[in-house]
């Protein structure tokens, strides 16, 4: 609801019973006279519809935010610990300030990319020595090997495929996790778990549950955007606030069928309502909305709306900027391969993520969808895909270490499982939630290590195991959160992110 701006108010249900005798007309004369009072009427001529007052107007909480930030007198400016977005005090030192997912949709192959099996190798062709799961999602046959080399980068010497040489080079930074495991083999029920922590029931999502726990930096934009983020596999589920107040809900920015140079923000300029005038009118909304709740109680709806009108408003003082990305230099754009057809689209969400983390946004995610599902064409695939990405990641770490965000911002790579080990067809590997890769860097992560294993074959995760609940728990905890007393009561019982379960993983802590 955020992204929405207050010039756009074709969806805000306004109660016209609260208006009384007070009718919408044009208006001509001085903005600011329409200050102090809804009683108005000399101030305007040519009486206009009700569908034009909707369509001109706007709604939003009027002062209770913007002018606790803008200081426009000592009684409005208490508000500004009303505000559910405001910085919050981690519960012990955090070793990281924000988040950076990138999300890699469908399921990159775990020995294809960062877990290297020389014994796939060396037993191509043959079957898989050790008892399949009970529950699979398809048949595989016998076990493939990669079609890619792996070599050792950096002085920490980790191994990475020839998929991703770029990434390679920033290994020293990267803390590679290989015993990651989960539940679910299917598509949908991995996101929902792998972003809130549940395969089968709608929670909130990781992004709010941050966000709620710390609130965020920069009061004039959302605490969680999600860039180009999927619509299937669960959808709007993977970033919503579910039962969290709504202005802990991603805000996001185009989707996967969008590409990432035509993706905005809705709404972000009115070209045709100064921003003064926009003011005035949510300052009169507010005061209807203000008898509303006044009158019938705590309405999270109407709070949740209150809350996105009176975000939206003040996003444009940067948001617009924000989403420009012209005046970036060369060198930058050529870092994240901007511009050049196979990284331009991820170069641009990367890119967008840096630089909503330099400007305080808690929470940020960059989907790569939905492309790594490959159940067939597996050489051609996983190829295309790491072309599109392995530029644009390792701009990202390099630029983010140049400006000193590094060290302070976690950035975690991954998909919703990995893959089986053993063939689909000639050339394909099915779904395998039971061991894969996922990694992460600056934020606290030791840099240069690796963390965990999984078997000779790449299957199972088999050493220092770290299920996607105990990953959440080593997330919060980096941020200085601990998921235990992350609770939110409702319908009766205390909920959290990680359920009942989760392990903090301190070894890849400094």
């Amino acid at each position: 609801m955020a992204a929405l701006l207050v010039a756009h108010c074709s969806d805000f249900d306004l109660n016209m019973h609260n208006l009384g005798s007070f009718r919408r007309h044009k208006w001509i004369g001085n903005p600011e006279s329409l200050r102090g009072s809804l009683d108005m009427s000399e101030h305007f001529i040519q009486p206009s519809t009700r569908r034009e007052m909707l369509l001109q107007c706007s709604a939003g909480f009027g002062m209770l935010a913007l002018t606790a930030l803008t200081g426009e007198n000592s009684a409005q400016a208490t508000t500004s610990a009303m505000s559910p977005l405001s910085p919050k005090v981690p519960m012990f030192a955090p070793r990281a300030k924000r988040v950076i997912f990138l999300f890699m949709h469908g399921g990159p192959s775990q020995v294809d990319t960062f877990d290297p099996k020389p014994l796939l190798t060396r037993d191509h062709g043959k079957p898989y020595p050790f008892s399949k799961p009970r529950v699979v999602f398809a048949q595989t046959g016998n076990l493939l090997k990669s079609p890619w080399e792996f070599k050792k980068y950096g002085q920490s010497g980790i191994e990475v495929s020839d998929l991703f040489p770029n990434v390679g080079s920033c290994v020293d930074d990267i803390c590679m996790i290989r015993g990651i495991y989960a539940d679910n083999t299917a598509h949908g029920g991995a996101l929902l778990q792998l972003h809130t922590g549940s395969d089968s029931q709608i929670r909130p999502s990781m992004g709010s549950w941050i966000t709620y726990g710390l609130g965020t930096e920069n009061q004039n934009l959302p605490g969680f955007i999600t860039i180009c983020p999927t619509l299937g596999h669960g959808g709007v589920q993977n970033w919503s606030s579910a039962f969290l107040p709504a202005p802990f809900q991603g805000t996001p920015i185009g989707n996967a069928s969008i590409p990432a140079s035509k993706a905005a923000i809705e709404y972000i300029i009115n070209p045709q309502i100064p921003q003064s005038l926009q003011r005035i009118q949510l300052d009169m909304a507010q005061q209807m909305n203000a008898e509303q709740l006044k009158h019938f109680g705590h309405d999270p709806q109407l709070e949740g709306r209150i809350q996105s009108f009176e975000l939206a408003f003040r996003m444009q003082t940067e948001a617009p900027e924000l989403m420009d990305i012209s005046k970036e230099s060369k060198a930058t754009l050529d870092l994240y391969g901007i511009d050049d057809k196979p990284t331009d689209n991820f170069g641009r969400q990367c890119l967008l993520a840096r630089r909503f983390a330099e400007k305080g946004v808690r929470f940020i995610q960059a989907t790569h969808s939905y492309k790594w599902d490959q159940h067939g064409d597996l050489r051609n695939g996983h190829r295309n895909n790491a072309k599109e990405v392995d530029k644009p990641i390792a701009g990202l770490l390099k630029d983010l270490k140049a400006r000193g965000l590094l060290k302070d911002t976690l950035v975690i790579w991954g998909g919703e499982f990995g893959r089986t080990p053993t063939a689909q067809g000639d050339d394909g590997r099915d779904h395998n939630p039971h061991g894969f890769t996922m990694w992460m860097a600056g934020g606290g992560v030791k840099p240069g290590t690796v963390y965990g294993a999984t078997d000779d074959y790449g299957y199972y995760a088999t050493e220092n195991k770290m299920h996607i609940h105990d990953m959440h728990a080593t997330v919060l905890a980096l941020l200085g959160m601990d998921h235990k007393k992350l609770t939110y009561r409702y319908g009766g019982r205390d909920f959290r992110l990680t359920d009942v379960f989760g392990d903090v993983a301190d070894k890849i802590m400094v």
